[in-house]
């Protein structure tokens, strides 16, 4: 038996744009209302003509775009594979054309193993039939006998939470119970390949963690997983591997920490790292001016995904000018959704109030191991004085980075999989006393 679940090959995808078209001829209506009782015969010719005779290329004229384009990979059994990118870079199509919901322009796709989807909320659902016929009529279509979804059933019904309605026609249900109803039996009948959209943002917190749970456990059963979203700790969290697409092409492949980084970086355009050779050109003004901004790892190198346990250094070069300034060096941290986390004032005793001589300098910030919450965050780096309050200079989202959970599982998140608010997550000492 091959060891490839999946394989494709050389996929591409087009479609047709029907451009917005204009009347070729007035209609009567409008013959009328300028005045003109009479449609001339030629107009009526052409008419009849456009009716029952358009080719192709009249229908969609020559507009058409490439949603896949000579796409191909291989996938083995039992990975978790990430697939991400931004909206219309076409990872929706192609989950589509693996499900065979869509058939490819060009190219061929191998699939060795009964597959399961979720691609939108209730794919696959029959709206008039109940949430329990639902249940064994895509069983059925995954080819599953009657005998193993009865194994399966009752899991099943737990899993999403709906006991008290299964019964009842999944025309009646919310997104939510119909999403749970979903993901439970694409998940529960052991297809040997599952494919997931990101329609599990649409479950509240305790769902989306008991689906990053099963798809955990569905690849440890040797079985394949294609998980698709925007969320990109869920995807550094469950996956091995990741592609990043971009206008319908995969642009990288790796770990699933580096396709993330890369992806995020090129993103919110700022990288770990920013330098500026030439000093006239750099932030600053005649007393001070900045030569680079770095995020470093505890090996002193150069990195944009970090460890959540992992202290993380953020390092800013620049050049005194002038002598005999105090200076007050800082660095302000945000998140993706521009929460601001915390700012950081230079504490080193060396040079605190002390006026400085010119020169070049280094200075670091280290921020603690298990402290900061997994995502991406952006740093500011700025140089200012006191007295007078001058602000040298304080340059926005100047470096980025990422930090990624642990799967060793010994940080402050144990063994809860789902989300985690807020924007540090200390890993602080607990002491529990049971008194009888």
């Amino acid at each position: 038996m091959t060891d490839i679940a999946i394989r494709a090959e050389n996929l591409s995808k087009k479609y047709h744009i029907i451009p917005e078209r204009k009347p070729r001829y007035r209609t009567l209506r409008d013959q009328i209302a300028n005045g003109i009782i009479r449609l001339p015969a030629r107009a009526m010719r052409g008419m009849g003509k456009a009716r029952s005779g358009e080719d192709d290329n009249a229908r969609f004229g020559r507009d058409y775009i490439w949603a896949l384009r000579n796409v191909s990979f291989e996938i083995k059994r039992g990975e978790i594979v990430g697939l991400i990118g931004r909206n219309g870079a076409g990872k929706s199509t192609l989950l589509k054309v693996l499900t065979r919901i869509t058939e490819p322009t060009k190219g061929v796709v191998d699939l060795f193993g009964r597959v399961g989807s979720l691609l939108e909320v209730g794919t696959g659902f029959h709206k008039e039939l109940t949430g329990r016929e639902n249940v064994y009529l895509n069983g059925a279509i995954l080819g599953m006998r009657k005998v193993e979804i009865d194994r399966k059933f009752d899991e099943i019904v737990a899993f999403a939470e709906v006991e008290k309605f299964i019964n009842t026609p999944v025309k009646f249900y919310s997104s939510g119970m119909t999403v749970r109803l979903a993901f439970a039996v694409a998940a529960h009948l052991e297809p040997e390949i599952l494919l997931v959209d990101e329609v599990l943002a649409v479950g509240d917190a305790s769902f989306q963690r008991k689906s990053l749970s099963k798809m955990e456990d569905v690849g440890k059963h040797g079985r394949t997983v294609i998980f698709v979203s925007h969320h990109m700790p869920s995807i550094t969290r469950l996956c091995e591997r990741a592609y990043l697409l971009e206008g319908g092409e995969i642009i990288r492949t790796g770990p699933a920490h580096e396709v993330v980084a890369e992806y995020l970086s090129t993103n919110l355009g700022t990288s770990s790292s920013k330098c500026w050779e030439d000093l006239r050109r750099a932030p600053g003004d005649e007393t001070v001016r900045l030569r680079g901004v770095r995020v470093k790892n505890q090996q002193g190198e150069t990195a944009y995904t970090h460890d959540i346990r992992r202290p993380i250094g953020i390092e800013m070069e620049y050049e005194v000018l002038t002598s005999g300034t105090v200076l007050v060096p800082y660095f302000t941290l945000h998140n993706e959704e521009e929460v601001w986390l915390f700012t950081s004032i230079d504490t080193d005793p060396q040079w605190r109030s002390r006026p400085r001589p010119a020169g070049r300098y280094t200075s670091t910030a280290w921020i603690p191991g298990n402290l900061l919450a997994e995502g991406t965050l952006l740093a500011a780096a700025g140089i200012r004085t006191e007295e007078p309050h001058i602000n040298h200079f304080y340059e926005q989202d100047v470096v980025a980075f990422q930090v990624v959970e642990s799967p060793d599982r010994d940080t402050a998140r144990m063994e809860w999989a789902g989300k985690i608010s807020g924007v540090i997550r200390p890993f602080l000492t607990w002491e529990t006393d049971l008194s009888r």
